[in-house]
């Protein structure tokens, strides 16, 4: 096995097959504190040897991500595709050493032989009826240009096991374990002899991956025995889970990178928040908001939990927000305003930069998203219609309500720009108000956006300026006169 001696060397390894999930880029995360934090290298490999799952523009999109999380990979990007004669190479090797061999059975056998296996309570397993043909007999059956696919051929009765940095001490009998097909018919590697040729090639000194690939990792074992060279440590991250504890999926979830960034969810706190799913500083640390610097620091690949962590979307908008409240308004006004023009709601010509900005100046402490924008708020985009009985503040009579109203209306019609401020229209409220503060705003706050839950009335004013608080002052008055 590799020693620790060594200097680190990690790798991204993601298929080209769409938009990327978030473990992939929870891998790609770790992987990358882990390969900083010891200044060792990160590499990039495209593994794209099944190309019926390739999707055009994936490459493109996963290169995008990548420097989207802030991520620098070490040397070229490289891709599997183009180097089937490497590939080629390595597998003539083992068919030489007798660890693989040619099979001739048809994919129409090979789904016969499961169903029987099925039927019989058996698990599915390659019953080797090709690995002991002659050397003669696979010639021939080449040469007359049988279709064939190159398997590992495994051990039976041995225990291969392995310590993973995550899960310990981890055996598996070569009893349960496939002859896995390493070589296609198309002259194509499967992901197992791809993966253990380039990682060794590429010097991989640490594999860290999901747990879905715990169960090959034997046969990649195998793989190294047979061609005689020393195995990278292994790491295997837990699943990741929806809230129900069942495997994320797009039903209960979002699961792709780019669906999250598409709801106004900030790079950094996507970053922080994918990074807890599964491991966290421990000895009792509460805190949870971690800049990529913080985090290359303290991370700690033997501290990543065994058990499935849960994608708990309730602290992701938590963690969210904390980081929109720490975004200046400039730059919060230049990151909402692409979801802002999407709204229905909202009119470039009628609303100009210096509203928006109050408005995130109110919103900006309860913003969880970016495109939560004016969600909650739309009275401010456009003309409202008052409910009479919302005016009154709990047993208050019209008399009473109107007489709060008109109070309002004077202060605020008097009040110059100069003063039109947060603060200043605060003060000249509360001052208003005394002690029977809920008598006075709670009408003046339903008179201007006809809401039972909204900002305070002073911020409401502010926002909306001098003449349309006072309009809509105005038309609460005339409703109950």
């Amino acid at each position: 096995m590799t020693t620790t001696s060594q200097k680190i060397r990690t790798r991204i390894a993601p298929s080209p097959t769409g938009m990327m999930h978030i473990g992939t880029l929870r891998t790609m995360l770790y992987s990358y504190f882990f390969a900083k934090q010891s200044e060792g290298e990160i590499l990039l490999r495209i593994e794209d040897t099944d190309q019926s799952r390739k999707v055009e523009g994936a490459v493109e999109s996963l290169e995008k991500m990548i420097a989207w999380a802030g991520i620098s990979y070490d040397g070229e990007m490289t891709f599997q595709s183009q180097r089937l004669d490497f590939y080629k190479e390595y597998v003539e090797k083992l068919l030489d050493n007798g660890t693989a061999y040619h099979c001739f059975c048809t994919p129409e056998r090979l789904d016969e032989m499961r169903k029987a296996q099925q039927a019989a309570k058996k698990p599915p397993m390659y019953d080797r009826t090709c690995c002991d043909l002659s050397a003669v007999d696979v010639k021939a059956r080449i040469d007359q240009g049988e279709k064939n696919v190159i398997r590992l051929k495994v051990p039976r009765s041995e225990d291969i096991s392995f310590d993973d940095i995550v899960r310990g001490r981890i055996s598996f009998s070569t009893n349960t374990i496939d002859d896995q097909v390493l070589m296609k018919s198309d002259g194509f590697p499967t992901y197992h002899l791809a993966n253990v040729v380039d990682d060794h090639d590429m010097g991989i000194t640490h594999v860290i991956r999901g747990e879905e690939w715990l169960s090959s990792t034997p046969k990649h074992l195998l793989l190294y025995r047979a061609f005689g060279w020393d195995a990278p440590l292994f790491a295997h991250l837990p699943l990741l889970l929806n809230a129900d504890r069942s495997k994320l999926s797009k039903r209960q979830c979002d699961v792709c990178v780019e669906d999250y960034i598409a709801k106004g969810y900030l790079r950094d706190a996507l970053i922080n928040f994918v990074a807890l799913l599964g491991w966290n500083p421990g000895q009792g640390s509460t805190e949870e908001i971690f800049s990529m610097e913080e985090l290359i620091i303290q991370f700690d690949l033997a501290k990543v939990h065994k058990a499935g962590a849960v994608v708990d979307s309730k602290k992701l908008n938590w963690m969210n927000g904390q980081y929109i409240k720490k975004i200046s308004v400039k730059d919060l006004y230049r990151q909402t305003l692409p979801f802002l023009t999407k709204k229905e709601f909202y009119d470039s010509t009628e609303h100009s930069e210096a509203f928006i900005t109050k408005l995130l100046t109110v919103e900006q402490e309860r913003l969880e998203t970016l495109d939560g924008i004016g969600e909650e708020n739309q009275f401010f985009f456009h003309d409202i219609s008052t409910d009479k009985e919302l005016l009154r503040w709990k047993d208050n009579s019209d008399a009473e309500t109107l007489e709060v109203l008109e109070r309002a209306s004077e202060i605020l019609t008097a009040t110059d720009e100069q003063n039109w401020t947060r603060k200043k229209l605060e003060e000249l409220l509360m001052d208003a108000a005394g002690e029977k503060r809920g008598d006075f705003l709670w009408p003046l706050r339903a008179a201007l956006t006809g809401e039972k839950r909204s900002p305070s009335p002073f911020d409401c004013a502010w926002v909306l300026g001098q003449k349309e608080t006072v309009k809509r002052i105005a038309a609460a008055i005339k409703m109950l006169s």
